[in-house]
Formats: structure tokens, sequence, C-alpha cells
């Protein structure tokens, strides 16, 4: 074992020391192979976050549960930590490796197993890709509606608790798994959930493991709810004198009962931003985007309702339709504003943040975000799927000066901090990994936190899956 620090803007952490021993007996154990290049360390050793990167040691590929299962009894036995990792686009620093060990990369765990069309559910492996799963339902008539922008992998997904845009109307991942299979630190498989639409039947496990974000256990299967493709979808779009003003009409678009599929709001220099990356001429205001599906009847009946209520709002330039072009552009703007927002300002990261309050708070919390980011003089932007309470915001930080991104997490936290204390939730979607870990306690209070790690403690003893992410005190026991 050896003591290094990783970073100025880390604590010290003892990393495994990985041997060549434990390299050819895992190459033994994994169909995919063992990589330690350069080039494959480090892309494991980021995320989307502005964390700096921490490289593990190796990177093993599995391609099957019964791989998983013998990689994780060996490392369990060896003291070697364990980090997951699909397709890397955590925003939490959830993929870092602190304690040093194995990235195990379950990209190769691919397959659709099975489509059951009659049923509304679909069996995948964990790193089938969100996108990839779409494709191929299309001939069904059918999709899966989790959609957090990102092509993400199925298995990261519900290992970080994802959501999106669709939230409002069809739920996050955990609303949407209905079963799945995980290894844990000892090797054991264990199949958790039923096939069915309602369960009443012993503790929820599969709701604990989604969301767990891998410190759990490792997820290799998942069955996942599906739904009937609409027969028909538009967009809108409606513009609003302030941010405020905007975030309360959409409360109340909800609150009528309005069957909307998507609601999102993006600020000012979020449309400056996507304008300029996705070759769009928005105007640059407040601005609510809307999707609608059903009947063609339906899907207008709505339109009309919300651009009613809009308009008491004082929003204006109220457009909709229902052609698919346009439809996609709009929400594939949507998607990109991360990689616009960074695009606006080269050389730089940014530090994303989720933040979630009840509906009838949600016009103060967005109100007192912008006031309270505006006094710190970071460039940033407000965005969320505010319908369902849930909103974003972006910092922008310079990594040539790494006393900025320790100021911008501090500003991070105290925002955590009050939102909290509006009766809200530190995050929503993207999880806690390295990142909210002191807001979590603040949020839950120490006895709650006891009670976690009893449960981290019970799953993973020795602490090898992905230690140093969600709870203090999850250090590996290796010595």
């Amino acid at each position: 074992m050896t003591q290094i620090s990783q970073s100025a803007q880390t604590p010290s952490y003892t990393r495994f020391e990985l041997t060549h021993a434990h390299i050819e007996h895992l190459k033994s154990l994994a169909g995919g192979g063992v990589n330690t290049s350069q080039a494959a360390l480090e892309q494991h050793g980021h995320d989307e976050s502005a964390w700096p990167s921490v490289l593990p040691d190796a990177v093993v590929y599995p391609k099957n549960t019964d791989e998983v299962s013998a990689i994780l009894k060996y490392c369990n036995q060896e003291g070697i930590p364990v980090i997951p990792f699909g397709a890397g686009t955590s925003l939490e620093g959830h993929i870092l490796a602190f304690y040093g060990g194995i990235s195990l990369d379950l990209t190769e765990m691919n397959k659709i197993i099975e489509i059951r069309p009659d049923d509304l559910m679909v069996i995948v492996e964990a790193g089938v890709h969100r996108v990839a799963l779409n494709e191929k339902l299309v001939s069904h008539g059918l999709f899966f509606s989790v959609d957090p922008g990102a092509d993400a992998t199925l298995g990261g997904m519900a290992a970080t608790g994802a959501a999106g845009t669709t939230t409002v109307r069809y739920g996050s991942m955990r609303d949407n798994v209905l079963a799945l299979t995980a290894v844990l630190a000892n090797g054991e498989v264990i199949h958790v959930g039923r096939g069915t639409r309602k369960l009443s039947a012993g503790y929820d496990l599969t709701r604990l493991l989604v969301g767990s974000e891998g410190t759990l256990a490792v997820i290799t299967e998942l069955t996942l709810k599906l739904y009937g493709t609409p027969e028909k979808m538009a967009a809108a779009i409606a513009r609003f004198p302030n941010l405020q003003a905007g975030v309360e009409a959409a409360t109340a678009i909800v609150r009528s009962g309005i069957a909307i599929a998507r609601c999102e709001f993006l600020d000012p220099n979020c449309i400056k931003n996507i304008n300029s990356y996705s070759n769009l001429s928005l105007p640059e205001s407040p601005t609510l985007f809307f999707e609608f599906h059903g009947s063609p009847k339906g899907v207008e009946e709505d339109a009309k309702s919300t651009q009613e209520i809009v308009a008491e709002f004082g929003g204006t330039e109220f457009e909709w339709t229902t052609d698919e072009g346009a439809r996609r552009k709009l929400w594939e703007a949507r998607h990109h504003v991360h990689w616009a927002s960074i695009a606006a300002h080269p050389g730089k990261r940014g530090v994303s943040t989720d933040s979630v309050v009840p509906l009838s708070l949600l016009g103060e919390a967005v109100g007192m975000a912008d006031q309270f980011l505006t006094e710190k003089g970071y460039p940033y932007t407000v965005l969320g799927h505010v319908a369902d309470g849930n909103f974003h915001t972006f910092i922008i930080t310079d990594p040539e000066k790494p006393e900025q991104l320790e100021e911008i997490r501090e500003i991070a936290h105290e925002l955590a901090l009050r939102i909290i204390a509006m009766g809200g939730t530190c995050t929503g979607e993207h999880g806690i990994g390295a990142g909210k870990i002191d807001a979590l306690v603040e949020e839950t209070g120490q006895s709650a936190i006891d009670v976690m790690l009893g449960i981290k403690n019970f799953f993973d003893p020795n602490h090898i899956l992905n230690p140093g992410k969600i709870l203090h005190d999850t250090a590996p026991k290796c010595g």
C-alpha cells in the first residue's frame, strides 16, 4: 500500500497496489481481457464532471454475469477496489478510482436478451446503450422512456438512478426497472424483482440497488418497462419575461392535469449557447420547451390548453408543431446544451448540479439560485426538467485555476444546503457520487446515514465496490 495525494482538489487516499500477478489472474477470468494502456486508463479515469482525472490501474472487460461473478469473488479475496463503468457520462465523479484498483467495463455485455411486446417488457444486459435499444424497439411499436440526454448504458442509468426530460410523464429508472440481476461483492449472483407491473413480496431490493451507484453490487441484467409509441408527437416553445414566470407557468401546467411528456426550461444563456452550437436562431429569452404525446386530436388540445396557461404568466411567441424533423431538431438542441455550454467557453469545464424542490416552491428556488449565482460572479446557466420540480445549474470553471474549482464546489454545496432547507433534495438524478456526500448527511441526518452504512457493510463488508462514493467511511478494508 502507498499513500499518495491525487490532486490539490481531492484528499489523500491509500491506493491498492495492483501487481502483475493480479493482472494475469484477472486476464484468466475476463473473456474481454484486461487493458492497462495509458489510453484505456485515461478513458476510464474521468467522467463528464469537473473532477480532476483519477485513473484506475487496469480496465477489465467481462462478457457475461458468470465472469463478473468470478472477477468480484477474486477481487474481494484480494481486497482489489472495483469501479463499475458504463459510458462515463456521470456528473459527480462516480467512476473515479480514488483507491486504485480496476475499472470494470461492462460495455461488452451488450445483448438485448428478449423483447416481450405483449408484456411491454424487455430484458437486456447492462452494457446495452439507450439509443441502440430504442432503435431495436421501433419495429415493435415500442420505446424505452427514460431519456437523460446522453447515450448512456442502461446498467449505468440504473446504477445512478437516472431520469431526464421524460420523467414528468413516464418516471425515472426507479419507476421503469422491473427486475434485475446483480453480483454481490463476494461474487454471489442475485435476482431481484419480477417481470410484473405490481409486486408486494418482501423488501424492495430492486429499488435499493437502482441508484446505489455501484457501491452495493454490480448490475449485469435488467428487465425494463416499455411503452407503446405514441400515435402523434408535437413540440412547442414559449418565451417569458423572466426565469420565475417561466417556471411558474410550467408548475401551473402540471397542476392543470395536461399530460405533457416533456417540459424543459432554459435561461437566456442556454439559448445563446445552443443557438451557436446547433445553428439555431431562437430569441435569447427565458424559454420553455414542451412535448406532447397522444392522438392527433389529443395533442392539439393539449397544445392549445398549454398556450392558454402560458399566456397567463406572460408567455409569448407560443409555437407548436407536429413536424417530426422540427421536433427532433428542437430536442436534439436541448440534449446538447451541456456541450454547447462547454463550447461557448473553450478550454473550460463545467460543474453541473441538480436540485429538486416541491412544485409549489420551484419558482422561488430557481429565483434564489439565479440571484445567488449572479452574486458569485462565475459564468453559469440555469435549466431543468421543471415540470417535475428538478432544475440544474451549470457553473463554468477554468481547469488551469484549481482554486476556482474549490470555490465553485463550495458554492454548489451552499446552494444544495439552501435547497435542502426549503424541503428539497440535493439531487434528483445525478446522484451523490463523490461530490455530494456532505450534502447527503445534511439532507438525511446521521441516523439515516448510519442505516445506509449498515447496508453497505452487509452487501460489501470489505468496501471494494466503488469506494469513496455516497458515504464517508467506505475506504477499502484491504489491510
